[in-house]
């Protein structure tokens, strides 16, 4: 029955991804170029939510009866910026990021889904590889 929800979140979520043209390669263009709002203020709103959910678990620290760790991270100038600049290229490059994607892949599209092929060997390199990179 959880994992029912957790799809029917999902399915909601791509129709809104889908609709709102968030997925659309033209829009994030026109994002970038700074010719519409909407993405930037979704993007926003997103950013939001999800601090203010890291506040809260921070806070309370458990969700029912389990106790939530969250690990603190190294500090590093270079790796955000890294990071920031390899995620940027793959979606100025693609137009996707990994949440519109799963909702263009449910479309039927080829492209994407070839796209949702790359960005999985590219997490499966990333994995094979992490010992023997500097983070």
């Amino acid at each position: 029955m959880r994992l029912l929800s957790y799809f029917c979140v999902g399915i909601i979520f791509g129709i809104t991804v889908i609709k709102s043209e968030m997925a659309s390669w033209y829009r994030i263009l026109e994002m970038f170029h700074f010719q519409s709002f909407h993405l930037i203020f979704m993007i926003t709103l997103a950013i939001i939510v999800a601090l203010l959910g890291v506040k809260v678990v921070q806070r309370f620290k458990t969700i029912g009866n389990k106790d939530i760790i969250v690990p603190q991270k190294p500090e590093g100038f270079i790796r955000y910026p890294t990071g920031g600049f390899i995620f940027g290229l793959g979606w100025g490059t693609t137009g996707l990021c990994l949440g519109p994607l799963f909702a263009v892949v449910g479309t039927g599209s080829i492209g994407a889904f070839i796209i949702f092929l790359g960005a999985l060997h590219g997490t499966w390199l990333y994995g094979f590889f992490r010992d023997k990179i500097k983070h």
